[in-house]
């Protein structure tokens, strides 16, 4: 099998001029982002074109750099669910820093041990945060204050190539201390398969997206991705109640709607959804955990609309998917993503794809713009994860003939007793 096949990225590449600059550009005076913070207010609490993208990002980078900062440098996030939060991670990506997205209710201790493990040169973070920020600080405050403040005209967006480090996960792997997945800017690139493989985005929708800004499937599906095709995101910061995704998704007139397998079965529990609410909504996007198979006709029976699920990684973002181009197939989790290369290779070891209907390890191809430069001073998982031409993340799956790719759990799960494979939880 060939390596990925889609277009790559321009050597020199700046995630952050791709997201906003770009439409900033072209297209000003359009809304990029609506916030709302009270479903009963008639008023958005806030509204952004992509010229005040464009300008706040830029804002916060230069004042990053008068800080200190230096191109390189790790800055832990530690916000609010604010606006601010996505200013903040592109304002640090423009000036060609790395942030390192995470909650603000993080504990002192988690923060340190991301400070120590990162090299994190500071910390942005919330004007509660008193003690426990180390290093050089944003505060919230001083974010409020550029936002605010005056357009510079001297602030750019810093020249990077696409292999750089532009971000950093933090996530806890399969070992007990959490790990940094590093990524590129070009991971942003490494999105565009999703575009039409799995939402069928263009710049006419408008993305609702119900989790968090600290988590990095809404800065990348809830913001990232909509940006880039200049589309409106819409981004909820109230009570999150079950009842609300329906009334925001009228009131707004969203067309795409994301979220993880729970959060429909929550609508569908609690919120007693009509079709007539639903008007807008194209479909809705799944992913972040493994759907019950009756979520996808409960869905559809209750609104009319179809759901779309799509498989992927902390280390790779999504690169298996369903959408409208290519259906759910019952038992399945989609088919690759057009231009990517993935293959089901021997569990035992081995760099030859097995043939269909063969159960094995899910492997994507390390061509792929998306996948992540590598785990942060971790140089054995590195290897662990690496076969050949191939990255395996320890998902097991098997393929049919005609490309469909079903789940069959994580390859740790599966251990040897007495020679015989055993799985937790099957019979």
């Amino acid at each position: 099998m060939t390596g990925f096949s889609g277009p790559l990225p321009p050597p020199r590449f700046n995630m952050a001029a791709y997201a906003i600059g770009r439409a900033a550009r072209d297209v000003p005076d359009k809304v990029a982002l609506i916030v709302i913070d009270d479903v009963e207010s008639e008023k958005a609490a806030e509204t952004w074109t992509y010229r005040d993208l464009d300008r706040a990002v830029l804002g916060i980078a230069k004042r990053l750099q008068s800080m200190g900062f230096e191109r390189g440098d790790r800055l832990l996030i530690r916000l609010e669910n604010t606006s601010a939060y996505a200013l903040v991670f592109f304002g640090a990506i423009a000036a060609g820093m790395v942030p390192i997205p995470a909650s603000s209710q993080m504990t002192d201790a988690e923060a340190a041990f991301v400070m120590d493990n990162s090299g994190a040169r500071g910390m942005a973070v919330s004007d509660h945060h008193t003690a426990a920020a180390t290093g050089l600080t944003l505060r919230a405050a001083e974010i409020a204050d550029v936002i605010a403040g005056p357009c510079d005209g001297a602030a750019v967006y810093v020249e990077t190539a696409a292999d750089d480090p532009a971000y950093m996960i933090y996530t806890s792997g399969t070992t007990s201390e959490p790990k940094g997945v590093l990524h590129a800017h070009r991971a942003a690139w490494g999105r565009r398969p999703m575009y039409r493989d799995w939402y069928d985005l263009t710049a006419a929708d408008r993305m609702l997206h119900a989790g968090a800004f600290n988590w990095t499937y809404t800065l990348g599906v809830g913001l990232t991705d909509p940006w880039a095709n200049g589309a409106t995101t819409i981004v909820f910061t109230g009570d999150k109640t079950p009842a609300v995704w329906p009334r925001l998704i009228a009131s707004q007139g969203a067309t795409l709607f994301a979220a993880v397998p729970g959060v429909y079965r929550q609508i569908l529990k609690h919120a007693a959804p009509e079709r007539s609410t639903f008007e807008t909504l194209r479909h809705g996007l799944i992913a972040g955990e493994a759907p019950p198979a009756t979520l996808f006709d409960a869905w559809f029976d209750a609104t009319g609309t179809q759901l779309y699920e799509a498989f992927g990684m902390s280390e790779m973002s999504t690169y298996i998917s369903a959408s409208p181009a290519s259906p759910r197939r019952p038992g399945f989790i989609g088919r690759a993503q057009s231009g990517r290369s993935v293959a089901i290779l021997p569990i035992e070891g081995g760099t030859t794809p097995l043939p269909a209907g063969v159960e094995g390890l899910i492997a994507v191809h390390r061509s792929d713009p998306g996948l992540m430069l590598g785990y942060w001073q971790r140089p054995a998982e590195n290897a662990e994860v690496i076969r050949g031409d191939w990255f395996v993340g320890g998902d097991l799956g098997v393929m049919d003939a005609d490309g469909h790719i079903a789940h069959r759990g994580r390859s740790n799960d599966i251990m040897k007793a007495l020679g015989y494979r055993v799985e937790p939880g099957v019979e």
